[in-house]
């Protein structure tokens, strides 16, 4: 009963931030692109994790816009508030199964910093993958998280935009009305 309250919460909060299924943006694009060149790796995504499926606000090397939620490696990553990390996902116990991991896809090395929202809700990650196996030492974990970190601000930031502009326009609409009462 608590999970389901949680998950609700959770996607109560993606809801909040009206950010599925919107237009690519240059900004998160610019932050995949430098993803995969830091990291040497040939995939990065921004993913928001919805109801039943996993969505790619952006996704640099691969040309999904979503996948199924259930085979994603991002819905099991934002269940805790550190790295998700599977090295080889051929011999990790969690991935064995995975149709990413068996398919002619092959996923062998998947990386993911929760996209954590000031009050808490891990609405998706900032994921790096490759097809071989691969590791991250101490520095590159940190990047990752700071990635996902930039990654909410900005989605912060937006959201706070468009509550400003919507109360601005409350209360012009708000003076508009006392001017023509007199």
């Amino acid at each position: 009963m608590m999970e389901t309250r949680t998950e609700a919460a959770r996607l109560n909060a993606l809801q909040r931030y009206d950010i599925l299924d919107t237009p690519a943006d240059g900004t998160f694009d610019r932050l995949t692109l430098l993803a995969s060149k830091v990291f040497n790796m040939p995939i990065a995504i921004i993913s928001l994790v919805d109801t039943d499926r996993i969505w790619f606000k952006s996704h640099h090397g691969l040309d999904v816009q979503q996948i199924d939620r259930s085979p994603g490696l991002c819905a099991s990553a934002i269940l805790s508030n550190d790295i998700y990390i599977v090295e080889d996902a051929r011999h990790d116990p969690r991935t064995l199964a995975n149709p990413l991991v068996a398919s002619e896809f092959g996923l062998g090395f998947y990386a993911a910093a929760p996209l954590i929202t000031h009050d808490g809700h891990n609405l998706g990650t900032f994921c790096v993958i490759d097809k071989k196996q691969r590791y991250l030492n101490q520095d590159q974990l940190v990047i990752l998280q700071d990635l996902a970190a930039i990654v909410m601000d900005e989605i912060e930031i937006r959201l706070a935009a468009r509550t400003a502009i919507a109360e601005s326009t409350r209360r012009i609409a708000e003076l508009e009305a006392q001017l023509k009462q007199g």
